[in-house]
């Protein structure tokens, strides 16, 4: 981002989710932290409990509430605990030097509103 690198893990814990692309969450030790601008945005899920989002700014590239992480996840989850994923629908993703294209869900944009209809996520 940017021309950035702002996460770099050989250590993601892939989630997969229903009708959602793989989602990377991966250890704070192995992202660029000082790029994140703390949002006051939060969604509940009922398989992982309450979520926290970060915007990130590299320069003048800013990426509204791209990351996100479960500081106390439900008690059936508890491997995502500390660790943070990025919207893969709205960043660039390489994995194991391919890049990844950008798939295309209802968080594809910032307010949860994906080109195909008005899907809100919770705030």
């Amino acid at each position: 981002m940017g021309g950035q690198v702002v996460a770099d893990s050989v250590r993601p814990l892939l989630l997969f989710e229903t009708t959602l692309p793989a989602r990377y969450y991966l250890p704070f030790e192995d992202v660029r932290t000082e790029f994140f601008e703390a949002s006051d945005a939060t969604s509940v899920c009922p398989y992982k409990g309450r979520a926290r989002y970060w915007s990130v700014r590299v320069g003048d590239a800013f990426v509204k509430d791209v990351a996100w992480s479960y500081p106390d996840p439900i008690p059936e989850n508890p491997k995502i605990r500390d660790l943070v994923a990025f919207f893969q629908e709205r960043v660039d993703v390489v994995v194991d030097g391919e890049g990844l294209a950008r798939p295309a869900t209802p968080w594809s944009t910032a307010d949860g509103v994906a080109d195909a209809g008005a899907v809100h996520r919770d705030r």
